[in-house]
């Protein structure tokens, strides 16, 4: 198994915009380490999110997720806000569609 580099986050909490909260849910539903995440798509896991966060979940956890995809793709930090257009049309797109 390769060594993680130095840069490299190694634990949810070390990725940009996620506090313990989100890590803790995202260890509820089984993702550990942030390459679990890298590998996920973030609207699936805002998806599977529903049931472990309940009533706190929103569509600002969907940015966030976004932020830290975009962070363990090109190491970039930004904040969850700037993917919020992003996000809305994820959400948008995934709504069924009306008869």
């Amino acid at each position: 198994m390769p060594r993680p580099r130095r840069d490299q986050p190694t634990q949810l909490e070390d990725l940009p915009n996620i506090g313990k909260s989100i890590a803790a849910d995202l260890r509820g539903i089984g993702i550990l380490e942030p390459g679990q995440l890298a590998e996920r798509e973030p609207l699936v896991v805002f998806q599977e999110l529903a049931g472990a966060m309940g009533p706190r979940h929103d569509p600002c956890v969907l940015y966030t997720l976004l932020a830290a995809q975009h962070f363990l793709q090109c190491g970039e930090a930004q904040p969850w806000r700037a993917f919020a257009t992003e996000g809305k049309r994820l959400l948008e797109g995934n709504r069924p569609r009306r008869s």
